[in-house]
């Protein structure tokens, strides 16, 4: 498409891309004598992402979450994995933000990663995604032809 202006093209500008808020969920797998605890302490971590579309800032979440994880061993010697679960939500932030925000907080959960499927919504349903309308293009054989 291109924009029209008294007879001339005009270029378009880069779109200015939007701001999301993620929240991930992160778990710590400890291992004692061989065997998992179901009750694990986890991290619900909010990031911020800028991205052109809330698919963009989904993918960006989810690769960062990814990049997170981590192991080592406890104080007892015990392996620990820091796993990364999921986006528990994704929302589009306004103007109502301030630059820079980040919150996160540390939560037990019971069996994380086996029940990420009660824990994590699917994509369709965060907030970012359900909410995001459809851009309107018009084709440029329908714009009037005053305006080509």
């Amino acid at each position: 498409m291109v924009e029209v202006s008294g007879g001339r093209e005009l270029k378009k500008r880069p779109a200015k891309p939007n701001r999301y808020a993620a929240k991930l969920l992160f778990q710590f797998r400890v291992i004692v004598d061989g065997r998992l605890k179901k009750r694990r302490l986890c991290e619900e971590r909010i990031i911020l992402i800028d991205a052109p579309t809330a698919k963009k800032a989904l993918q960006q979440a989810k690769r960062r979450g990814k990049q997170s994880e981590f192991d080592y061993a406890n104080s007892d010697c015990d392996p620990v994995k820091f796993e990364f679960i999921g986006v528990m939500d994704l929302m589009e932030l306004g103007i109502e933000c301030a630059e820079g925000e980040v919150w996160y907080d540390i939560v037990e959960r019971i069996s994380p990663s086996e029940r990420r499927d009660r824990l994590i919504p699917p994509e369709s349903q965060l907030s970012a995604i359900r909410n995001e309308s459809p851009t309107l293009r018009i084709p440029e054989a329908q714009l009037p032809s005053d305006l080509v």
